[in-house]
C-alpha cells in the first residue's frame, strides 16, 4: 500500500545575515494513513520545518513532498491553499483561536471559508465540541476558557472538515502535565475514531508515548525511529540517539 505522505530528499536552508543554517539536510520520511506519528526533538532540530514543509506552509530548498501522490512543489500558492482546507486540520501550541468569536463559532470558521450552510457547520461544530466534554462552553469565548478547554475547542476546529491529515505543532506546549494527559488521550481517540492521520511534533517523551511511531531528530537529520506497537527501534546511523531513547 502507498503511503499517504511521502517525502525525499528534503533540504531546507535559511540565510541568517551571511551564515547559511541548514534545517534539514536530505530528510527521507513515508507515512502511512492512519498513522499517528510524533516528530521528537530538541529545539533547533528540524522538527518545526519539517512539518511546516510536508504541510505546504514552506516550500523546501530541494527535494519532495507529496500526499495521496501529488505533488505539493508543483502547486501555485492559490491551488495549495485550497488543498490544505480541503485534506488538513491544524492544532497550534497558542491556539490560534479568534478572541472575539465563541467556541461554536471558532469551530465553524473552516466551514464558512469552504461554503458550508450555517445549519450544517453549526450542527458539526456542536457535535465535536459536545464529544469533547464542552457542552457547557459553546457560547464562551476563548478568554472565558482554560487552557485545556481552548485547545479541545482547536482540536475540534482541526477536525471539523473531516481532513485526512492532522498537523499538530507542541500541541500541549502551554498546558500542565495532568491536562496534557488528558488532550492527548482524547486527541488520540479522536483521530483513531475518525481514521485520521495525526503527525505531530514536540520535544517532550511523554507525548512521543502516545504515537504509534516516533521519528527523532538531531541537526536537521532523522537519526532514529521508534516502533512503539512492535517495542522496535530502527537507527539510521548505527546508533540511538541519546535523547530520543524509550
Amino acid at each position: 500500500m502507498a503511503a499517504l505522505i511521502e517525502v525525499k530528499g528534503l533540504t531546507k536552508k535559511y540565510r541568517v545575515g551571511q551564515e547559511i543554517i541548514t534545517a534539514l539536510d536530505h530528510v527521507d520520511l513515508a507515512i502511512e494513513e492512519g498513522e499517528l506519528l510524533c516528530i521528537l526533538g530538541a529545539s533547533g532540530s528540524g522538527k518545526s520545518t519539517l512539518l511546516h514543509v510536508m504541510s505546504g506552509l514552506e516550500r523546501p530548498t530541494r527535494g519532495e513532498v507529496w500526499i495521496k501522490g501529488v505533488s505539493l512543489l508543483k502547486m501555485k500558492e492559490r491551488k495549495m491553499a485550497g488543498f490544505r482546507r480541503k485534506y488538513m486540520g491544524f492544532i497550534f501550541q497558542s491556539y490560534n483561536l479568534i478572541p472575539t468569536l465563541n467556541a461554536l463559532e471558532n469551530v465553524t470558521l473552516p466551514l464558512l471559508f469552504d461554503g458550508v450552510s450555517k445549519k450544517t457547520r453549526e450542527q458539526r461544530a456542536y457535535e465535536l465540541l459536545v464529544q469533547l466534554g464542552l457542552k457547557k462552553r459553546l457560547k464562551n469565548k476563548p478568554t472565558e476558557l482554560s487552557g485545556g478547554q481552548q485547545q479541545r475547542v482547536s482540536i475540534a476546529r482541526a477536525l471539523v472538515n473531516n481532513p485526512k491529515i492532522i498537523f499538530a505543532d507542541e500541541p500541549t506546549g502551554n498546558l500542565d502535565s495532568k491536562t496534557t494527559e488528558e488532550i492527548m488521550t482524547l486527541l488520540r481517540e479522536k483521530v483513531k475514531k475518525f481514521g485520521v492521520t495525526l503527525i505531530m511534533v514536540t520535544h517532550d517523551l511523554e507525548i512521543a508515548k502516545f504515537a504509534d511511531r516516533v521519528v527523532n531528530m538531531r541537526d536537521g537529520k532523522i537519526i532514529q525511529i521508534s516502533h512503539h506497537q512492535h517495542n522496535q527501534q530502527v537507527s539510521l546511523e548505527g546508533k540511538f540517539a541519546a535523547d530520543g531513547s524509550s
